[in-house]
């Protein structure tokens, strides 16, 4: 039978949307993220963190930045996997249909990769979420999953442009965490599968760091999925999760904005003293710039256009050889 999953449309959920709505556009407008891959890659670092951390992960941001920038940590091997598995499904975002089951378990099984025996496959087991020792949700029996996911998946096909995809990407992320279909992950895949529906809608919520505010408010996040599971429905759940966006998008705005200013003091001046295309070398754009310290001249200016795309090197893959040249995008 057709399903439709309980909730209702407030007042507070319309008011948020345009919030967000309203600051989506302004990131959108002057398209700082597209122009920041740093700012980008910091945000993709932090919802991994948060996501994991969450889940009870226990290394820091500065490690889970080494493990994805490929340097050695020493830590646990399980944790230390578990951050791999995530940058590998996170990379994927954009490659997966969000109405897909088949690439749902793919995300899974990636995500999961080491970490459980059947992963990327529905529990056969059944399950329950415990409170210490209490439990507060019995999970329905395996044998009812198949069904579940098909009448969820059905369902957003069938309303995805019907219904804000702000609300259907909440409604899913409490309905999956609701049916808690595999044995375990279930946490990181749905905050993961929210983000790659809202990528397929704008752009800019690849690199949107939802899990770091969740992680915020991590106590909360489990106490409305509770009372949604007493309720009977996720108008709790939507609301809490259209607020988390809203204040992300305020944080991330700022980010941005600082980022910019700090862009248009130093990098500037470099953008200014090089020519359309000519290359120079890093001698001839100190002198230009009336710099005498190599190292002021590397963290102040050079690296931050090089990382922020302004400026390509013409040996890229000798990054240090000595007859190195720069020159604009």
């Amino acid at each position: 039978m057709p399903y439709t999953p309980p909730f209702e449309i407030t007042n507070n959920m319309l008011d948020l949307v345009a919030s967000i709505m309203m600051k989506v556009g302004k990131l959108d407008n002057y398209k700082s993220l597209n122009k920041m891959p740093i700012l980008r890659k910091n945000n993709r670092i932090h919802s991994i963190h948060s996501s994991l951390a969450i889940e009870d992960n226990s290394l820091s941001f500065r490690e889970v930045k080494d493990i994805i920038n490929g340097k050695t940590v020493i830590g646990d091997q399980k944790e230390i996997q578990e951050v791999k598995n995530a940058y590998e499904a996170y990379e994927m975002m954009r490659e997966v249909n969000p109405y897909s089951i088949k690439d749902l378990k793919k995300i899974h099984s990636i995500m999961m990769f080491l970490v459980v025996k059947d992963s990327g496959e529905f529990r056969k087991g059944n399950e329950g979420v415990f409170d210490g020792d209490k439990c507060i949700h019995v999970c329905p029996k395996p044998e009812m999953i198949d069904l579940l996911m098909n009448q969820l998946f059905n369902w957003m096909k069938e309303n995805k442009d019907k219904i804000h995809p702000l609300i259907l990407s909440s409604i899913f992320h409490y309905e999956f965490v609701f049916i808690h279909p595999f044995s375990d992950g279930n946490g990181r895949t749905a905050r993961l599968w929210q983000n790659v529906i809202l990528a397929h809608w704008e752009d800019i919520f690849e690199y949107v760091p939802i899990e770091s505010q969740i992680k915020e408010y991590q106590e909360e996040y489990y106490d409305v999925i509770n009372d949604c599971n007493i309720k009977g429905e996720a108008t709790l759940f939507i609301e809490f999760m259209l607020k988390m966006m809203d204040e992300v998008l305020d944080n991330l705005i700022n980010s941005a904005d600082s980022l910019a200013n700090h862009t248009s003091t130093y990098v500037k001046k470099l953008l200014d003293v090089m020519e359309e295309g000519s290359a120079m070398s890093a001698k001839e754009l100190m002198e230009k710039l009336g710099l005498k310290s190599r190292l002021s001249f590397r963290d102040n200016y050079l690296n931050p256009a090089l990382e922020n795309g302004l400026i390509k090197m013409s040996i890229p893959d000798k990054p240090t050889s000595k007859n190195q040249t720069y020159y604009k995008s």
